[in-house]
């Protein structure tokens, strides 16, 4: 089987973004967006997934951090799809009820080629460490419409905001795990229309 890495680069007038994944890694990571608490997150996402990650953003977070979230999503989503090939062989959905000490969550996704984000979360709190919470929903919902991902977010339980978005983001990273796993047992693609989309 070819190695599944993928690296992408994309430069707009707003922010610099470069990823680099191996979706067989072990985990290993180096992240710096210029947002910590997201620098943690992406950290979280690679260790448990077993996804090895360089990741390297510059934004205009002197505005806020949208464009740098939603152009991460973009950035990630693209590698993930271009890491992933043509997707043969692989189990193509992944899901993980995981809790986070006070916090449960349910995270779900079906990497069919059809983009869509159903995200039922509602932040504790309006801030996450010194940024709007809400933008989480923006980095999945450009990451899903790059990768072409069906992804289903909800939240269970929680109790402060740092528990709840480490819950998604380690749940994320299993169930993109399991999605992108070889199963011997599949020949070409898991569809009976023969493709994805």
């Amino acid at each position: 089987m070819s190695e599944r890495i993928a690296e992408i680069k994309r430069t707009t007038a707003e922010t610099d973004i470069s990823v680099k994944i191996n979706l067989d890694g072990s985990g290993k990571s180096s992240v710096k967006t210029g947002i910590p608490f997201m620098d943690h997150m992406l950290t979280l996402f690679a260790k448990h997934g077993f996804f090895d990650l360089e990741i390297s953003a510059c934004g205009d977070i002197e505005v806020d951090c949208h464009h740098t979230m939603e152009d991460l999503g973009i950035v990630l989503g693209d590698a993930i799809a271009k890491a992933s090939g043509d997707k043969a062989g692989i189990k193509r959905y992944g899901n993980m009820i995981l809790p986070m000490d006070e916090t449960l969550v349910i995270v779900a996704l079906d990497l069919s080629g059809r983009a869509g984000l159903y995200y039922d979360v509602t932040p504790v709190a309006p801030m996450v460490s010194n940024f709007d919470a809400r933008l989480f929903h923006e980095f999945f919902q450009s990451l899903c419409g790059r990768c072409g991902m069906n992804l289903h977010v909800k939240q269970l339980a929680a109790g402060e905001n740092h528990h709840l978005f480490e819950g998604i983001f380690k749940a994320f990273a299993k169930a993109l795990d399991m999605a992108t796993t070889y199963d011997p047992r599949i020949s070409g693609v898991l569809s009976t229309k023969g493709k994805f989309d």
